[in-house]
């Protein structure tokens, strides 16, 4: 059967009913063009009724006679008056139309004086990285038009730039990080100091977009967050930075924040977290954070490498295999967190060979947290002469992913010369990382990327930026939780963290522990990290 052409309505229909779209626009904009008065007349009156309305509404029941007589007399007066009644109506048509205008504050067309005088001065400030002699039409000269260069721009309450789009010569060379540090460097100094900003470029389209980044929240304490087991949260980011939110608790109420989320476990890409900051940066409090997460599923082994009770807090409490201070504490909870890791290993690998599941010794998960290992390693050299402690971590890093084993090593920067002390070998297995402090000089050296934020030279405690493997450079905010034992820590994040301490364990001699809360001495922490490892690594061997 031949085929029926389509009638020319159904053809033709989608332009006609276009132009009619058309007329009817063109009309509505006619008609609220001629009515425009009228309008404006009627929203006065309705706003008058409403305020004459308001004042009877208002007046007390013993004062509304007195107000009608004198209403009734006004009436009286402007009829007995000639040409009393128009001129009323003609008062009443003016009032209407002045109580009716439109009071919506006029935006003004472009920048002020004081914004132009900022944005020339930032455009005469880029002409010696955006120009060339050669150039027969330069974007950028001396005493150029900015508005060719600048096409978006905005500005906060204070008067500085907020937002802005710069458009650059197709022969920059944007693909040079250190011809990007320079101009990001520039851009952060005139558009004002003290801010964080985020730079993007668009290499294909020749154009710079920097933003002003808002704050990120320094009120999140220590708490019991939304996580599936061997998830940690580091701490919170921007939202563009994450595509997942957490809820977390702020006083009495409940908001949702971005989380910068790492996965441990036997399918985790990054199984290690290597922390590095600046003294008083938040690692500490970074790992305790980490060590109350890890307790809700695991064990956990802890190395205090400064010896000044920063997790005395922990110190016998269920989970906690051992705190162990000095270069000899340390040495022997490395070396039995190597034995633990092949021990998992073996049995692990006999359950499989006889078609039986892992046993759940095998399976639940370890972490070894180790808090300024560097510093016990200059003790062992000066005092005893041996080997780093930290090198034992060698097999725990390579072979812990299919252990269950999780390494978290924090260190500093040297104070001297601003290198980090982390050995090499530690490095390449510690894929997920976390830079505190005002480092910026160093947060690509130790990332392995350079991040898009010019951070700011002033930073909170816990302030600094993460990256898990290749995953994109992300600005972090450790949630707070400090030694509840410290005098200096506020009774609310006090409480916060004790709450979420573990009960205590029974001693290894079979004696309950003391009930009482309170920091234990030196000794006893150096003797429970001397004890504990060796008598597990005994019962399990």
């Amino acid at each position: 059967m031949a085929r029926r052409p389509l009638a020319r309505v159904l053809r033709d229909g989608s332009a006609q009913i276009a132009r009619s779209r058309e007329l009817a626009r063109s009309a509505a904009d006619s008609a609220t063009d001629v009515l425009h008065p009228l309008i404006t007349i009627t929203r006065g009156l309705h706003r008058l009724a409403g305020a004459g309305r308001r004042r009877w509404t208002d007046t007390p029941g013993d004062r509304r006679g007195g107000l009608l007589f004198l209403a009734a007399s006004v009436v009286l007066v402007v009829a007995l008056l000639p040409y009393g009644p128009l001129l009323a109506v003609i008062t009443l048509m003016a009032a209407a139309a002045w109580y009716g205008r439109d009071r919506a504050p006029a935006t003004p067309a472009g920048p002020d004086e004081s914004q132009v005088q900022r944005l020339t001065s930032l455009y005469e400030a880029l002409v010696p990285y955006f120009s060339v002699p050669e150039d027969p039409a330069p974007l950028y000269a001396h005493g150029g038009d900015w508005e060719k260069a600048f096409d978006a721009f905005e500005f906060d309450g204070d008067g500085r730039i907020s937002r802005l789009l710069v458009r650059y010569p197709a022969y920059f060379t944007d693909g040079e990080p250190a011809a990007r540090a320079r101009i990001e460097h520039l851009l952060h100094a005139k558009s004002g100091r003290g801010r964080e900003y985020r730079f993007d470029w668009d290499e294909e389209g020749n154009e710079l977009t920097v933003a002003v980044l808002p704050p990120l929240p320094t009120d999140i304490t220590a708490q019991p967050f939304v996580t599936a087991p061997g998830e940690i949260v580091l701490g919170f980011t921007d939202p563009t930075g994450v595509q997942r939110t957490l809820p977390v608790r702020h006083g009495d109420g409940h908001r949702d924040e971005p989380p910068v989320v790492w996965r441990t476990g036997y399918r985790s890409t990054e199984p290690h977290l290597l922390v590095v900051g600046a003294p008083g940066s938040g690692t500490s409090t970074l790992l305790r954070s980490i060590a109350l997460q890890a307790l809700r599923h695991g064990d956990v082994l802890i190395v205090e490498g400064t010896g000044t009770g920063e997790f005395a807090c922990l110190a016998g409490r269920a989970g906690v295999l051992a705190v162990a201070c000095g270069p000899a504490g340390a040495r022997t909870a490395f070396q039995w967190a190597a034995d633990e890791t092949e021990r998992r290993l073996v049995a692990a690998n006999q359950a499989r060979q006889a078609g039986h599941p892992p046993p759940e010794d095998v399976t639940r998960p370890l972490y070894v947290l180790a808090d300024r290992p560097s510093a016990l390693g200059r003790l062992a050299a000066d005092g005893e002469g041996e080997s780093d402690p930290l090198s034992l971590l060698q097999v725990p890093l390579r072979h812990g992913r299919a252990a269950g084993v999780t390494v978290v090593v924090a260190d500093q920067y040297d104070s001297y010369d601003g290198t980090i002390t982390v050995p090499d070998d530690v490095l390449p297995c510690t894929r997920a990382r976390v830079v505190l402090g005002p480092v910026a000089d160093r947060l690509a050296g130790v990332l392995g990327a350079a991040p898009s934020t010019a951070p700011a030279p002033r930073m909170p405690p816990g302030r600094g930026h993460a990256r898990l493997g290749d995953g994109p450079v992300l600005r972090l905010q450790v949630p707070a939780t400090p030694d509840p034992y410290d005098d200096a820590t506020s009774d609310a994040h006090r409480q916060a963290v004790l709450a979420l301490l573990p009960p205590r364990a029974a001693a290894p001699d079979g004696e309950g522990a003391a009930d009482v809360e309170g920091p234990p001495t030196q000794e006893v922490r150096t003797a429970r990290a001397d004890r504990v490892p060796i008598e597990t690594a005994a019962v399990e061997g």
